[in-house]
């Protein structure tokens, strides 16, 4: 074939864009770390000595860090005054941790990634899974920091209130149960806004669970437990709510998970699934949320799911119609799709 010279130069650039795009990434977690974002977020614009003074660090490092960001167009350089500082938007996405589309999570989950290559090339050799567990511990608090802006912004205002007479069930008092929990960022956000309500989280990562009471006693929150289980032997029943957040598709058997759920929820209780958005085919995901969650799901989703019992592998970008014949197949009469964000899938599942 001959070689399109303009062609060639597009995917070049696009090459280089990347490449600076992940020669940054671990720049973008030492400025969360040092507070360099929120500072200079919440300053007029400052020099690179100014903000060095400001968080205790090294201007030098700092100049050329500033440089980097704003390469990327993470901050602004005024050039006639040699000063750097950030607008609204990317206050919002690299400076407010309270934003619900503050992004510095995904960065420290990549590092994990990197970090667990070797893993995932044998995996591809062997066929065989990588358990959650066994990744670097970089993937645990970046799957917080990604997601918990997010659950903040949108469960209590939104996502709980599409669910049909869920809330008034809950400021009564409900018994709930968040499954795959992590490290309890949805469980505590729904405890704290509902204290009528009891409420346990489940995962079968040990370390998670350990993190999860910690978070949870640093709250104060005496409505909440946490226990290690999978989501096909968790104890309880007459649960009037159980919750998935972006954890379905990691599992190795989702159709027993959700027999088992419907099994344990009273008649009339509700089942929320959260899961990463998508459409129902690969040419309609190959944009970029596809892309992250593709990648993310070749490194951890689908690994995770093969390393346990049926690996039936899911992926990150299962899609609305995939996902409702799990569920469905798992014993659940009643579904539909809530809502969705431009990152998740909001679906709701009955016996």
């Amino acid at each position: 074939m001959e070689l399109n010279e303009e062609k060639l130069h597009a995917l070049l650039g696009k090459v280089v864009t990347e490449m600076g795009a992940a020669a940054n990434g671990p720049l973008i977690t030492i400025g969360d770390k040092l507070g360099l974002f929120t500072t200079l977020s919440e300053s007029d614009p400052l020099s690179s000595n100014e903000l060095a003074a400001k968080t205790n660090t090294t201007e030098r490092y700092v100049r050329e860090w500033l440089s980097a960001q704003a390469a990327s167009g993470y901050v602004q350089y005024h050039a006639d005054t040699q000063t750097f500082s950030m607008t609204p938007e990317q206050t919002m996405v690299f400076g407010n941790r309270k934003s619900p589309v503050f992004m510095t999570g995904a960065f420290y989950a990549i590092a994990s990634v990197y970090h667990d290559e070797p893993k995932i090339e044998e995996a591809f050799k062997t066929g065989e899974g990588v358990s959650w567990g066994d990744h670097n511990n970089c993937l645990f608090c970046g799957t917080e920091k990604f997601f918990s802006p997010s659950y903040e912004g949108n469960l209590i205002s939104s996502w709980l209130p599409a669910m049909e007479g869920l809330v008034k069930k809950l400021e009564k008092g409900a018994k709930v149960a968040d499954i795959g929990c992590g490290h309890a960022a949805s469980t505590i956000i729904m405890a704290k806004a509902f204290p009528n309500s009891s409420f346990i989280g489940f995962d079968f990562h040990a370390a998670s669970i350990e993190q999860a009471k910690e978070r949870a006693k640093k709250a104060g929150l005496s409505n909440i437990s946490f226990e290690v289980a999978t989501a096909k032997d968790f104890p309880g029943n007459d649960y009037d709510f159980i919750a998935y957040f972006d954890c379905l598709h990691d599992m190795g058997d989702p159709v027993g998970a959700c027999a088992h759920t419907k099994a344990a929820l009273k008649p009339d209780g509700t089942c929320m699934i959260v899961e990463p958005f998508a459409k129902d085919s690969l040419e309609e995901n190959l944009n970029p949320v596809g892309r992250a969650f593709y990648a993310f799901s070749t490194m951890l989703c689908t690994p995770c799911s093969l390393n346990q019992e049926v690996g039936l592998a899911l992926g990150a970008q299962a899609g609305e119609k995939r996902l409702k014949e799990v569920i469905t197949k798992g014993g659940f009469s009643r579904f539909k799709r809530a809502m969705e964000t431009p990152f998740n899938l909001i679906l709701e599942a009955r016996p």
